[in-house]
């Protein structure tokens, strides 16, 4: 418990706390990560064996094999029913108590802002957004996964595809500068379920200049240490679970 009183201090004393997160945040919900053993790349799907993992996912797949692409995101994308864990709320918890400035999520679930999150820099987009590669329109969450074409198409004839960055794509460049400014700002950068290989995001880490660094992550990272630097190698729900005790939620 000494490191969670560590990290409760850290928080105490910090009113500009960022969290920069990836997929373990969302494991507890049920959404599987990309690269542990029973991540999404090593699931043995009959339909995709044949297919990289990262093919799947890119703008190559999308442009050349657009029913390859949409029929696995339909398969494996549709969070609409998942629902937030015990990481997500606290994080609510800590915006709403003025410590919290942002969240930088590689995720694409959209379940930060299900559980009621404000500042979200999603730096990856989001599989709950779409809109038309020919005139921009925008569709819901629904119109990919409820459509009953193949290949989503507008009223104009463009493909519809989700407001989600792809392999060979750029990232956001709103969500992009927002993170790396809240990022610069923070006191204090949290680090949760994230592998940090990947990149660009993972390098936005580099614009931390506050006191406290703190990483909760059932893995080990490669990032410097200072003597402010605080390292969990636990999974992220229960860690924030342990501070919700501490903090009588």
């Amino acid at each position: 418990m000494e490191e969670i009183e560590k990290l409760r201090e850290y928080i105490e004393k910090s009113n500009r706390i960022v969290f920069f997160g990836g997929a373990g945040v969302s494991t507890e919900s049920g959404i599987p990560d990309f690269r542990s053993k029973d991540g999404l790349y090593n699931q043995h799907d009959v339909n995709f064996e044949k297919y990289r993992p990262e093919y799947l996912l890119s703008h190559s797949c999308l442009r050349d094999e657009p029913e390859v692409y949409f029929e696995f995101h339909r398969q494996k994308m549709d969070t609409r029913n998942i629902e937030p864990n015990d990481a997500h709320r606290y994080l609510v918890e800590l915006e709403k108590r003025g410590k919290l400035s942002a969240i930088v999520t590689q995720n694409i679930d959209g379940l930060h802002q299900k559980a009621g999150s404000k500042k979200v820099f999603e730096i990856h987009g989001s599989a709950l957004r779409n809109y038309c590669m020919k005139c921009g329109k925008r569709y819901d969450a629904n119109y990919i996964f409820d459509s009953k074409e193949e290949i989503p198409h507008c009223t104009c004839g463009g493909i519809i595809r989700p407001d989600i960055t792809l392999y060979e794509e750029a990232l956001p460049e709103e969500a992009v500068n927002g993170a790396i400014k809240a990022i610069r700002e923070a006191d204090l950068l949290i680090i949760g379920g994230t592998s940090l290989t990947v990149y660009p995001a993972a390098s936005y880490i580099n614009y931390f200049r506050g006191k406290y660094l703190v990483v909760i992550n059932e893995s080990d990272l490669s990032i410097p240490r200072s003597e402010n630097t605080l390292i969990l190698h636990e999974k992220i729900g229960k860690v924030f679970r342990q501070l919700s005790n501490y903090d009588g939620q």
